[in-house]
């Protein structure tokens, strides 16, 4: 198994392989272009988008500034609306639902890096999955960490850190994120 195949599939893989350095470069030269673009160049951002992201939905829009590791591990299932200064660390999947809205300086992070030093200088690091489901709003500000679920129709308060899996039709909100209140 490569190191590409180790990352997606939540093993420990070495992030400074060849092959995972260019995709970053990759990525981060889509980035660069797409936030250099002028507001009304809507088609050519879509075509970046497509170009970068494993699948960018239904006419999906993304402020910028816009940052990812990858864009092929960001897959959204129909429109997503996300605000400016957006960072996406999608060593592992990141699952947006259809109709989700996500506010201004977000971050999506699925790496993990070792808690053990001697370990951790070694370079090695793991990812797991973010999944949100369809629906949701997450106000500005927010942290999702890896391994997170969010279910569909649920709102994350501006600020939040989430840590843990949140269920569909809820407020959430803090540091660390916590169930407030049910949505009828």
């Amino acid at each position: 198994m490569n190191e590409r195949e180790k990352m997606i599939s939540g093993e420990w893989y070495q992030p400074e392989c060849e092959e995972l350095k260019c995709d970053r470069f990759r990525a981060k030269e889509f980035c660069m272009k797409y936030n250099s673009l002028l507001p009304e160049q809507i088609d050519k951002k879509q075509e970046i988008l497509n170009s970068l992201l494993g699948n960018a939905g239904n006419n999906s829009v993304i402020e910028p500034n816009f940052f990812c590791d990858y864009g092929y591990n960001i897959e959204f299932d129909g429109f997503v609306y996300i605000n400016h200064n957006s960072v996406f660390l999608d060593c592992a999947k990141i699952k947006i639902g259809a109709d989700t809205f996500i506010g201004p300086n977000c971050g999506f992070y699925t790496a993990i890096h070792p808690i053990d030093f001697k370990t951790r200088v070694k370079g090695l690091e793991c990812a797991k999955p973010i999944t949100i489901g369809k629906g949701v709003w997450i106000g500005g500000n927010v942290t999702v960490l890896p391994g997170v679920e969010i279910g569909d129709y649920s709102v994350i308060g501006a600020g939040s850190v989430v840590t843990k899996n949140i269920p569909a039709n809820v407020v959430a909100a803090g540091n660390p994120c916590r169930i407030l209140r049910q949505i009828d």
